[in-house]
């Protein structure tokens, strides 16, 4: 009798050892095919509008868009062939209302033509002006000669200053000015033809810290202008949601086991928009019809940790727990290094009630003792396990590796089970393949590696054609491997990052990249 049942137990695990090998070289036959590849540079087509002067628009200037007149002389203000034309012979400074306020939108203004000398930009103040700041450009002769930052508390000056990069560039006014606002900087474009060009870039929280949320409710945003002698014509202004100059940091928003959201066809995708730097950075949210690469920027997501700032977090994963109805998820306090000298880096807890894929919207932000360089975290509820586990990244003092975390509560108390791995890890996420899960993180080494769930064993590499790197390019990308249901004409279907950063930038840059989609499919000479 014990032979018999030994026999059993003998058979049942030849079986599974069988199973999943099967599993296992089902994994190692998928290849990856590239379909397309798009970047989104201040793509208009994707822009969310927050507020806009449209001079063809206009009835009743005085209400839509009352102007101040700051110093100086009253400066001529009138609407010509859908143009906002101001003009003075003396020196006059004026604010022109358009829109409240946000310190992660962008900010354009479409420049017809000028003449004479003077600045053109942008005033942010509250109503009675007890503090304000001024991003603008100097012109004298068409031509751009400088761009400023000042700002103003109780009417001192408590910091003003050139910020101008790429000096030597020598620019025509007339097209469009972008400041793209990043939460406690900014980065200032001018754009004509081809690539937008850097003109400016600064970080201004240490005198005035935009993300208080009292400042988001009170102050206003204002075209400003000072002619010393000449005439500036604008085509438009407008405050929006925008996809910025690169994307990164592509994750899969999913239900709590981690199974993809699918809706009308559509995959929803958190990106972070990129900025300069770190804290520049912005969580966006995205979603794509993979059959046919049409990305859309559909929101953008900042987090409030209830003291009073709104924060730019990346890296982020959110989920919608169907038990509980809520929106959920763990992202990395990437704003910490807008104050580093206070603040730690840490992974934090969020979590919303209103659906935050659209629009513009806040997360409850909890830290939750994850206290460190610890990033890319993606969580799941193992319900074989009973457990809430995360595949995240920790320097090691020897670059990231992966590691993987278990709790019994999402939000706290979780420890090391699995990792680190020997590779260097970014991008780490996990998702089920043939119903099994899997553990994917991109490298430093040139390889999408992925480990087997969850003890973190090597379990291969991907394999694609033309990857999204090559000789000249650092290779730590996030693979985003997903197995779509049946009725897709693909099975497999990973949504990727190059690291090219945008030219100009000076300091610290991380402004990549372009996004490729791929199709997987199982090798046919298996």
């Amino acid at each position: 009798m014990k032979i018999f049942n030994l026999n059993i137990l003998l058979f049942f695990l030849i079986v599974s050892s069988t199973l999943q090998a099967q599993k296992k070289a089902d994994l190692s036959d998928i290849k990856f095919t590239r379909q397309a590849v798009q970047r989104f540079i201040f793509d208009e087509s994707q822009a969310i509008q927050l507020a806009s002067l449209k001079p063809q628009n206009v009835i009743g200037m005085s209400v839509m868009h009352p102007v101040e007149y700051l110093s100086g002389a009253n400066a001529n203000i009138e609407i010509d062939k859908d143009a906002l034309i101001i003009e003075s012979e003396k020196a006059s400074q004026v604010g022109i209302w358009f829109g409240g306020f946000n310190p992660f939108a962008s900010y354009v203004i479409d420049i017809g033509s000028c003449a004479g000398k003077g600045a053109i930009g942008f005033e942010f103040s509250d109503a009675d002006h007890f503090q304000q700041m001024f991003v603008s450009v100097n012109f004298e002769n068409e031509q751009i000669v400088d761009a400023r930052l000042v700002i103003k508390s109780q009417t001192d000056t408590i910091n003003q200053r050139a910020i101008t990069v790429n000096p030597d560039n020598n620019f025509n006014l007339k097209g469009k000015l972008i400041l793209q606002m990043l939460g406690s900087g900014f980065v200032l474009y001018h754009a004509t033809e081809g690539l937008p060009q850097v003109i400016g870039q600064a970080d201004f929280n240490k005198f005035l810290d935009l993300r208080k949320i009292e400042h988001i409710n009170s102050f206003q945003s204002k075209l400003y202008v000072e002619i010393l002698d000449g005439q500036v014509k604008v085509n438009k202004v407008a405050m929006e949601l925008s996809t910025g100059m690169g994307t990164a940091d592509i994750r899969a928003m999913t239900y709590e086991n981690g199974d993809p959201i699918i809706e009308n066809g559509r995959l929803w995708y958190t990106m972070s928009i990129r900025g300069r730097a770190l804290p520049h950075h912005i969580q966006g949210v995205f979603s794509l019809d993979p059959t046919v690469f049409d990305l859309k920027l559909e929101g953008v997501i900042v987090f409030d940790r209830n003291d009073g700032l709104l924060r730019n977090e990346i890296a982020s994963h959110i989920y919608y727990d169907r038990k509980e109805n809520l929106w959920r998820g763990i992202t990395t306090g990437f704003s910490a290094y807008a104050n580093p000298e206070k603040e730690k880096k840490q992974l934090l807890a969020i979590e919303s009630t209103k659906d935050p894929r659209f629009g513009f919207s806040v997360m409850k932000a909890e830290p939750f003792g994850m206290v460190g360089d610890i990033e890319d975290p993606h969580v799941v509820y193992d319900s074989e396990a009973s457990k809430w586990r995360i595949f995240t990244c920790e320097n090691t003092g020897d670059g990231y590796k992966a590691i993987l975390l278990e709790s019994d509560f999402w939000n706290k108390d979780y420890k090391k089970i699995a990792g680190p791995v020997i590779h260097n890890s970014t991008g780490t996420s996990i998702q089920k393949i043939n119903g099994q899960r899997y553990c994917f993180s991109g490298s430093s080494e040139r390889e999408i590696f992925v480990y087997n769930y969850p003890d973190l064993s090597e379990a291969g590499t991907i394999k694609m054609d033309l990857p999204p790197w090559d000789n000249t390019s650092n290779t730590r990308i996030w693979p985003n491997i997903i197995q779509m249901p049946e009725g897709y004409p693909f099975k497999y279907v990973a949504l990727m990052m190059d690291r090219f950063n945008y030219p100009g930038i000076q300091g610290p840059n991380w402004t990549y990249g372009a996004l490729y989609l791929y199709h997987g499919a199982q090798s046919s000479n298996k």
